[in-house]
């Protein structure tokens, strides 16, 4: 294997979760269909999908142990401000990392996105 081609994330409420990665987060929706919803960022170069559960959820935790990682182009820090004046109250502090400067916001679920400045 040498490289991953896609990521599906499981979520309790697909539309709830649309608005969130849409109108919140900016993510452009490439398609949908009744079980899921596809987005791309920065113009297509990234691409995953929520989607209806694949099994019962009910009383399970979502987001444990997930994180996906998104390059930015932008500065962290106005993303971060972006993202709050959209009504994100999951936004954790800048870090820096080996990669650059990052930092994570949780979705509806749990699932961890991490937005990289890359240096």
């Amino acid at each position: 294997m040498r490289e991953l081609t896609f990521a599906s994330l499981q979520v309790k409420n697909l539309e709830a979760s649309k608005d969130f990665y849409e109108k919140k987060l900016g993510f452009e929706v490439g398609n949908t269909n009744p079980q899921a919803c596809i987005f791309k960022y920065d113009e297509g170069k990234a691409s995953f999908a929520i989607r209806t559960p694949l099994e019962p959820l009910e009383d399970r935790e979502l987001g444990v142990g997930v994180a996906l990682w998104f390059a930015v182009t932008e500065n962290v820090d106005e993303l971060k401000e972006k993202f709050i004046e959209n009504g994100i109250t999951t936004a954790g502090p800048i870090i820096e990392t080996p990669f650059g400067r990052a930092f994570h916001v949780k979705d509806l679920d749990g699932y961890k996105l991490t937005f990289l400045e890359t240096k």
